[in-house]
């Protein structure tokens, strides 16, 4: 029997990062991918490489998740971009029409092709009818920040002080991601339950973010959790995952790298030989 996974998130045109990102993600680790585009991203190569945001029509939006849930019996999902307040309406009605037995929230706040305000309509929306649907929530430091009420978070007390407000605020496990920004020579990521906050810790690998880093890992997690796996697990493989990613990355004419999901496979196989 193959295990199903489904996300609900944008289109990133170079591939690097999104739907596209996500899709790769389960394919390598064995898991078939449904998905459903809730706004196209594509970066403008003539404007130094600008987000360029179109949102996908609210019905074409039900219209696909329609599509899917009928089509599989999806109960695992993960949901990425969302980008205006009428797609997070659309979304948080679909997610309470059926019991899902995880569902994993990478909560993308601000795209650089949205107006401040509507950005901020956006934020409010997601956090008030998506966030407490969250099985686990995936914050980069930034989106931490916003939704904890943090002026800043620069160490491993802060992530776990972050992940413990934002688990406030509904979902059932946080993993706030430090990533290349927090200080220090490790990635540090930390998940929390409500009572007790697990470390995980990596080497740095260089100082620059890589694209589809944090869309590879909530994606990791979503596959690891359609195969079975618990939480914990999920989010220590998920880390591996993608620091192989990271490793393995992918440069291209952008100012910026991409994340390789097939990296984790390949130095696998590469042990095994």
């Amino acid at each position: 029997m193959v295990d199903l996974a489904y996300v609900i998130a944008g289109s990133e045109a170079t591939g690097g990062a999104g739907l596209q990102a996500d899709l790769k993600t389960f394919q390598e680790l064995g898991v078939y991918g449904v998905g459903t585009v809730t706004c196209i991203v594509s970066f403008d190569p003539a404007n130094a490489w600008a987000h360029r945001f179109v949102p996908v029509d609210p019905q074409v939006i039900a219209d696909q998740i329609e599509a899917a849930t009928a089509a599989h019996p999806l109960d695992v999902v993960k949901i990425g971009m969302l980008g205006t307040p009428a797609t997070i309406d659309v979304v948080a009605q679909a997610l309470g029409r059926q019991q899902w037995r995880h569902v994993v929230l990478d909560p993308v706040l601000i795209c650089k092709g949205q107006e401040p305000g509507a950005a901020l309509d956006t934020d409010t929306a997601l956090r008030e009818k998506v966030l407490p649907l969250a099985t686990v929530v995936t914050p980069n430091l930034f989106e931490a920040s916003v939704l904890a009420g943090l002026d800043s978070i620069a160490s491993e007390a802060d992530l776990i002080e972050a992940a413990r407000r934002i688990h406030a605020l509904g979902p059932q496990y946080v993993v706030v991601k430090g990533g290349v920004e927090l200080p220090g020579d490790e990635a540090i990521d930390v998940l929390y339950d409500g009572e007790q906050a697990t470390v995980f810790k990596a080497a740095k690998v260089g100082d620059e973010r890589v694209s589809g880093a944090g869309c590879t890992l909530a994606a990791a997690i979503t596959a690891e959790l359609a195969k079975g796996a618990g939480i914990e697990d999920a989010v220590e493989f998920a880390k591996e995952f993608v620091t192989a990613g990271i490793e393995g990355r992918l440069a291209a004419n952008t100012p910026f790298d991409s994340v390789w999901q097939g990296a984790y496979v390949e130095q696998l196989a590469l042990d095994e030989g």
